[in-house]
């Protein structure tokens, strides 16, 4: 059930965090964006909660100063910003000190409609909501939302969502994973749905493989004393890569309803074959970047990284097969993939179709005939791989690609996923956030792969930063008889 809004009722966003990397990177850019198109409702303002004594004039001066930077020049407007800065509300606050919290009440209006966005380390979200409880400012009418990730392990996750539940209904609770705002990955659901050309292909024998990639060409930078003991797999797989894979082999729902929609999701999750200790070690690859190249400029290793230990063995990149006990996805081998200092920054989904069982071609290419590629970022398009005939004498064969670009064909601007889900939260639109039952099975199928390492005692294999990962990847793929998409 979606907590409802109306589209002007005034609204109080309160940032835990809010002077933080997340909030300024991220957060006070998509709200600025909002608020310069519109988005933002009128009567919204905006709290941002930290621990530094500043008046009005200091938070707003370092607002602007670090903030700034991380909108693009064509989207600053000098009007625009000096009204998006009337909006926000500073007030210093530690967040473990129940005291604190009166302040906070004095500074919010009586009477409006509050959410509260946690932009802090999972290891404050209980004692954050039983503090804003205690000083009595949560009700019905209160949303949270939580950052990932949420817990590092089943226990935890557990622990903090039986004490937020405390608190929050469900209902009001929204756990965000930016991936489920990206347009491209919103636009996946109607590709599958609303075109009846691939609804029935969309299934096991027609399938080969499916695989889904996260890559990135940064390495750990600040995150690192957040990044070492967390790792790939908690980090990126966990969350990103299995909410991308569920929206990939989820049933059609009975309705867009929230509920509807992440009923089939849990059912992808609750159907992923659990893993062995035997399966982990043949079908998981750990790595770890060392010095090399990335975009033409030298990177140091992981291992060379600021507050990184010398001995730590935490993975920066994981690839792994999964399958999905069901009738539409029996075997169908599911690859995930995601690293730091890979060769580029990109994110996509490769659908590959199983081959002909005969062709008429004898010199059609050996490579995959039909593949179809949803590329998230850095552009956002998709491309179907068909074979066509090469002009000239004969039945030469060769790849092309229908190419769909959708910032292009689809006029207007494109909002970015963080603006997009803060305005669904604003609204009250809880399709594209977590329920917990997702995320408590999303654990359930990790933590055996986490026990599986521990117990077979390997190290993660070491890559050059700028390369694709460990070679043992590629073998990963090729056991099926595939390959990722950059070496077709």
């Amino acid at each position: 059930m979606e907590t409802s809004t109306p589209p002007d009722a005034p609204l109080d966003l309160v940032i835990f965090g809010g002077a933080g990397d997340l909030s300024l990177r991220k957060l006070l850019p998509a709200l600025y964006m909002a608020h310069l198109h519109k988005t933002l409702p009128d009567d919204t303002r905006i709290v941002a909660l930290g621990r530094h004594a500043w008046d009005r004039a200091a938070f707003t001066a370092f607002i602007d100063d670090k903030v700034r930077g991380f909108i693009t020049a064509d989207a600053l407007d000098d009007a625009g910003w000096r009204g998006f800065v009337q909006r926000l509300v500073y007030v210093s606050l530690d967040a473990t000190r129940p005291e604190d919290f009166a302040a906070l009440g004095q500074a919010l209006r009586p009477g409006v409609d509050r959410v509260y966005y946690l932009a802090t380390a999972p290891t404050l979200f209980t004692a954050i909501c039983a503090n804003l409880h205690g000083a009595g400012l949560v009700d019905p009418r209160s949303r949270v939302v939580l950052e990932k990730p949420l817990g590092h392990d089943l226990a935890s996750a557990r622990a903090i969502n039986d004490e937020v539940a405390r608190y929050f209904s469900e209902s009001q609770t929204f756990r965000i994973d930016h991936y489920l705002g990206k347009e491209t990955v919103q636009n996946l659901m109607v590709l599958r749905f609303g075109n009846a050309i691939f609804e029935p292909l969309w299934r096991s024998p027609s399938i080969k493989s499916v695989q889904i990639t996260v890559a990135e060409s940064v390495g750990v930078g600040s995150r690192a004393g957040f990044y070492d003991g967390t790792g790939a797999l908690r980090d990126m797989v966990q969350n990103h890569l299995l909410q991308l894979l569920c929206i990939v082999a989820m049933e059609p729902p009975v309705s867009l309803d929230p509920d509807a929609v992440r009923d089939e999701k849990l059912k992808v999750l609750r159907s992923l074959r659990p893993m062995t200790v035997a399966d982990v070690a043949r079908d998981t690859v750990r790595g770890q970047y060392g010095p090399g190249n990335v975009g033409g400029e030298r990177a140091v290793g992981y291992l060379q990284e600021d507050n990184v230990p010398a001995t730590s063995e935490t993975e920066t990149f994981v690839a792994l097969r999964a399958h999905i006990n069901n009738w539409r996805w029996a075997n169908v081998p599911i690859f995930l993939r995601t690293g730091k200092r890979l060769a580029e920054r990109r994110s996509e989904i490769v659908v590959e179709f199983a081959p002909l069982p005969y062709s008429l071609f004898p010199d059609a290419p050996r490579e995959p005939v039909n593949r179809l590629l949803i590329r998230l970022q850095p552009e956002e398009h998709v491309q179907l791989q068909m074979m066509a005939k090469q002009p000239g004498s004969g039945m030469k064969l060769r790849p092309v690609a229908l190419d769909l670009d959708l910032q292009s064909a689809l006029a207007g601007r494109r909002a970015e996923a963080y603006e997009r889900l803060l305005i669904d939260v604003i609204k009250g639109r809880l399709t594209h956030f977590m329920r917990r039952d997702e995320l408590e099975a999303a654990w359930t199928w990790v933590e055996p792969i986490i026990e599986g390492w521990k117990s077979l005692g390997e190290k993660p294999r070491a890559y050059a930063a700028g390369s694709w990962g460990p070679a043992a990847s590629s073998a990963l793929m090729a056991r099926e008889d595939s390959t990722w998409s950059e070496e077709t």
